[in-house]
């Protein structure tokens, strides 16, 4: 069973059309996107020209029943804190909106999928990275 939690850089990727990431997203069992991607993604909309269409998109992916929004809680803190503190030890920083999905990911023990090389920083998380499509 393949359980994954998507961050804002490979979902973008997913709905561009980057071939690398579909067939991740297809073998998944679950799929987890945090609050902190859904912020994240909702913000980049309202800058674009196809708001309305990309909301669509967004809700249309959310209403699959293998997409599913974490709840971000004292345990995810508990996550965040850890990450933080491991990060900052070793001092290689991430930003913070990274920590929480990573913190997301440590909390629930998925495999987060990003393009983000950054996150291969955090010991405590599985990752998947995906390059960006062309």
């Amino acid at each position: 069973m393949k359980r994954i939690l998507l961050d804002t850089s490979a979902y973008s990727e997913f709905m561009r059309g980057n071939e690398n990431v579909g067939p991740v997203i297809q073998r998944a069992v679950e799929i987890h996107l945090p609050p902190v991607v859904l912020g994240e993604l909702k913000a980049g909309f309202l800058r674009g020209r196809y708001r309305k269409k990309n909301l669509a998109e967004l809700e249309t992916f959310l209403s699959s029943p293998r997409v599913h929004v974490p709840v971000i809680d004292e345990d995810t803190a508990d996550a965040y804190a850890e990450i933080l503190f491991d990060l900052r030890g070793a001092g290689t920083p991430i930003p913070t909106n990274d920590l929480w999905i990573a913190a997301c990911a440590m909390q629930h023990g998925l495999r987060l999928v990003t393009c983000d090389a950054h996150f291969g920083k955090v010991r405590q998380i599985m990752v998947e990275s995906i390059a960006r499509g062309r």
